[in-house]
């Protein structure tokens, strides 16, 4: 009976981590994506061709600040969600 349940964890856990390579690898897809778009965009309106260190310095800094911000937001909204679990646990 014990060993049933060892194989229902195991392909439970194989399930799991599967489905949390796929969603990894299609994130990577679309922020290749975006990344594209984005490095696009700065040398548009910048109008500066696409090898200009200039523009690879702007593209940087901005991803930068904007990834920044991304993960102060999201590090007090999961902080928010931990602590409501933990008040609803006790």
């Amino acid at each position: 009976m014990e060993n049933n349940n060892n194989l229902a964890k195991i392909s439970r856990e194989v399930k799991e981590k599967t489905f949390g390579f796929i969603i990894t690898a299609l994130s990577l897809v679309a922020g290749l994506a975006w990344n594209e778009a984005i490095q696009s965009l700065i040398n548009n309106f910048f109008t500066l061709n696409k090898n200009s260190v200039l523009a690879k310095f702007v593209y940087a800094i901005i991803l930068t600040l904007a990834l920044t911000l991304i993960t102060i937001y999201l590090a007090k909204v999961f902080g928010q969600e931990n602590k409501e679990e933990k008040n609803n646990i006790k």
